[in-house]
């Protein structure tokens, strides 16, 4: 397992060497340590490897991340997952502001707490955070599902697509075009999936409140809805 220690190896090295990766290759984990809040670390990764980064990092970790599992043991900067394809990224303590933004796929966990824009116009990436999140999270969002264990900033959802949300705690405040909907057996189900891929145990689907679209603000048709 090479481990790199970003005290004395250029960050620009790390990244190469994770975008140089082939498929079959035998390096398949990798151990940062010592990232001391460094940017851009383990950004564009496109083959299935572990990348396990001991302490906190600054903005765009995991950024495009596709295939990879990268978890952060600490804390994350801004746009953590942003534009995420697909694989795993966990983050072991707290997010700050726009979490997967834009993410097109792939599971980000977030077992601390979540800042402001959380999930900003994602676009099928699943998010599930154990704590709270903060205000205009969702924003824009287009489709996947955003999960809070904790509670939710104000204007929730706003201006949303087909993008659901799940919040068990509570709601400051609603966006515009968010709107309270019925958790029907098909949601309690994806959610049930949801909270066992990210490691959450002793909490029921049937404790949380799904928010959508109410579909004011752009022309929504149902017999279009698997192209939304």
């Amino acid at each position: 397992m090479p481990v790199i220690d970003l005290a004395v190896t250029p960050l620009r090295e790390l990244n190469q060497a994770l975008h140089d990766l082939t498929s079959g290759s035998n390096d398949t984990h990798f151990e940062v340590i010592n990232p001391r809040g460094h940017h851009a670390v383990a950004v564009g990764v496109d083959q299935p490897v572990t990348v396990d980064v001991k302490g906190s990092v600054g903005y765009y970790c995991a950024g495009m991340n596709e295939q990879a599992t990268i978890t952060i043991h600490g804390s994350a900067g801004p746009g953590v997952a942003e534009n995420m394809m697909s694989g795993t990224v966990v983050v072991k303590g707290d997010a700050s502001q726009y979490a997967g933004a834009t993410g097109r796929g792939g599971l980000l966990v977030i077992e601390g707490n979540a800042s402001s824009r959380c999930g900003i116009s994602m676009k099928g990436i699943d998010i599930v955070v154990h704590g709270n999140i903060g205000h205009m999270s969702a924003f824009m969002a287009q489709a996947g599902n955003l999960v809070v264990l904790g509670d939710a900033g104000e204007a929730l959802g706003d201006s949303l697509y087909e993008a659901r949300i799940f919040v068990r705690g509570a709601v400051k405040s609603l966006g515009a075009d968010c709107i309270e909907k019925e958790m029907r057996p098909a949601h309690l189900e994806i959610l049930a999936g949801l909270l066992d891929k990210a490691g959450v145990a002793d909490v029921r689907p049937e404790e949380f409140k799904r928010y959508g679209s109410a579909r004011k603000l752009y022309n929504f048709h149902i017999d279009n809805a698997d192209a939304y």
